[in-house]
């Protein structure tokens, strides 16, 4: 690491100054460097900036700090992205009070094409988990998504855990430094996710995850996705904040009905009721509100191969389905040189090799 980030991690750690300040310092300054160069007279002249965090950039001494944090980096392999930097969320970048450095650990991609954080309540009922697991589920159909949520217990940790048992890249938002894990008994998750997702935070090492942290880190998982899922939520709590940081953003909100009189469902039934946020059911009410395509899936490349290995019935089959958004077994019998008995089998064999879907009342469509 250079010495630009030395900087930009010590222009976090001066005190009395939050993310927006600190952009102002550097639009103010040109640079991230130049505030620490800056005279203590041309500091006091930039709305905002007093005497005592004027002299806290002079003293300097937050540089010897970030320098130690660098040192910790290297050996943990953690990796600082600055809000300037090409990798830093292109949808986070639009919030104002976003985080201007960001710490991550693993393979994380904040800039994939379809982003979606989860969130819930903390004592997810079996109901919550179930129609998390089965959301994340359907969202594996999806290429190039990842799942967002916060490790905490309830919703987050089913979310997480669906996402490894599906194999969705997740990242996991902390409200603490990425040297803990909280709460432990989710250690076993913490590593997991980092072959295929990753860990953020926008706290350095030796953060506790003191309460304050976490309508911080909140915003952070509202900021980086394109929706957000509430599922089980009580009348108050972080989901709701979360919901509420998303709307804010002008970021979609969807929200999972329950139970009227449910105390776990009260929170999401409110937000659907006062239209803070859309009803949705299924992975598919997410696709079609987000206008993502099903059509474009994860094994649609898995597809043109396997087509390249089917026999001539089997293809002319399938070329009638494909061109057709359904279509019954008649009309296909009618369009076919085949008798019903040989359709069926090949009809069998397409089906197997995941490329059409039956329906009720023998109607097929195209997977």
């Amino acid at each position: 690491m250079n010495s630009a980030k030395m900087y930009q991690i010590a222009l976090t750690l001066l005190p009395k100054v939050g993310d927006v300040l600190a952009k102002k310092l550097i639009a103010y300054c040109g640079g991230v460097e130049a505030v620490f160069k800056e005279s203590k007279k041309s500091l006091l002249s930039i709305p905002g900036i007093g005497t005592v965090v004027a002299n806290s950039i002079l003293s300097q001494k937050v540089l010897s700090s970030a320098a130690l944090e660098i040192r910790f980096m290297r050996k943990h392999n953690i990796n600082p992205i600055f809000f300037l930097d090409e990798n830093y969320s292109f949808r986070l970048k639009q919030c104002a009070d976003a985080p201007i450095m960001l710490y991550t650990k693993g393979n994380v991609n904040l800039n994939t094409k379809k982003v979606i954080s989860i969130v819930g309540t903390r004592s997810a009922t079996s109901y919550g988990k179930q129609s998390t697991e089965k959301i994340i589920e359907g969202l594996s159909q999806l290429d190039d998504v990842i799942v967002v949520s916060g490790l905490a217990y309830g919703i987050d940790i089913a979310a997480h855990k669906a996402c490894l048992k599906y194999n969705v890249p997740t990242l996991a938002v902390l409200a603490h430094g990425l040297d803990r894990v909280y709460p432990k008994i989710h250690t076993r998750v913490f590593n997991a996710i980092q072959a295929t997702g990753g860990l953020i935070s926008e706290f350095t090492s030796g953060t506790k995850p003191a309460k304050e942290n976490f309508p911080k880190r909140n915003r952070i998982i509202a900021g980086l996705a394109d929706a957000t899922v509430v599922v089980e939520a009580r009348k108050k709590g972080g989901a709701l904040i979360t919901s509420g940081i998303a709307n804010s953003y002008s970021r979609d909100v969807f929200a999972l009905p329950g139970r009227v009189g449910d105390e776990n469902s009260e929170g999401c039934n409110n937000l659907i009721r006062t239209n803070q946020a859309a009803l949705i059911q299924s992975s598919n009410d997410i696709c079609y509100l987000m206008n993502w395509d099903k059509k474009v899936l994860k094994n649609q490349n898995q597809q043109t191969s396997l087509f390249l290995d089917l026999n001539k019935e089997e293809q002319l089959v399938f070329g009638v389905v494909y061109k057709n958004d359904r279509i019954s077994l008649d009309r296909i019998i009618s369009e076919m040189n085949l008798s019903r008995a040989e359709l069926l089998q090949v009809l069998l064999q397409l089906e197997l090799k995941g490329l059409i879907e039956s329906l009720p009342g023998m109607i097929y469509i195209k997977s």
